[in-house]
């Protein structure tokens, strides 16, 4: 049997999602609450890695057992009480043997804020920049990148995938409030360290600090030495990972 779990947490305290060998990871936390829980090792694959300090608001994961789970709400309760407070499970529900969390998913969606004033209470979950930024020139860079398709000079250097080929959905900024500016991106897939490194360029733009033209120049180089740094992970949320319809027909 295979399930789905839908849980949120913030990467403050965290190594990333995926087990490190160098410090405590979502997975490997989650991974030993359910096995308590249940009373056999369970083993969990996401439907991608988050960064060091990265918070997602909705991850998706899925784990095998041989017999059917009695799926109350006093289990994932239970299984709640385990988990420290910055992990939250939402959902545990059936899937088919077939569905994977992470190759079945067709779409992630991230934000980026960005708050003007430093927030004693936010302080871990946005990044407080203080310079001027020009919102219409950033997402004027935002249209040029919706023309693209290959991002390698947005990935991590040494990161291990087949292409660097995404499709962007869309990708823009807007004010959540007068202090906060938030940048909304979503596409098929993202490459290591991409929505940082993008966010860290655009910075750039609205600055002044680099053109239009510029920008345009970053992506076609396919060389991630010519983009800017990456944003700090503090202000980073997986807001959302899209599946098919029938992955949830089991859903209650």
């Amino acid at each position: 049997m295979r399930y789905f779990i839908e849980l949120s947490y913030r990467g403050t305290a965290y190594h990333g999602w995926q087990t490190q060998a160098n410090g405590v990871s979502v997975q490997i936390t989650l991974e030993a609450a359910l096995s308590q829980r249940l009373g056999k090792p369970i083993y969990i694959m996401g439907s991608g890695r988050t960064d060091a300090g990265v918070h997602a608001k909705q991850q998706f994961a899925h784990f095998d057992v041989e017999e059917p789970l009695n799926l109350t709400e006093s289990l994932i309760y239970s299984i709640n009480c385990m988990l420290p407070e910055d992990i939250a499970i939402h959902a545990i529900f059936p899937v088919s043997d077939k569905t994977h969390a992470r190759f079945s998913a067709v779409s992630r969606y991230y934000q980026y804020h960005i708050t003007r004033q430093k927030d004693a209470f936010q302080g871990t979950l946005t990044y407080h920049f203080r310079p001027h930024l020009d919102i219409d020139r950033m997402n004027e860079a935002c249209k040029l990148l919706l023309q693209h398709t290959n991002f390698q000079s947005f990935s991590k250097a040494r990161a291990n995938v087949t292409h660097f080929n995404c499709q962007l959905d869309f990708a823009y900024w807007d004010y959540t409030n007068a202090d906060c500016l938030t940048f909304h991106i979503k596409a098929n897939r993202f490459l290591w360290g991409m929505v940082r490194t993008i966010v860290g360029t655009m910075l750039e733009i609205g600055q002044a600090r680099m053109s239009l033209g510029q920008f345009e120049e970053i992506i076609l180089a396919r060389d991630r030495t010519v983009a800017g740094r990456a944003a700090p992970a503090n202000g980073l949320y997986l807001m959302e990972v899209g599946y098919p319809a029938q992955v949830f027909a089991q859903r209650a």
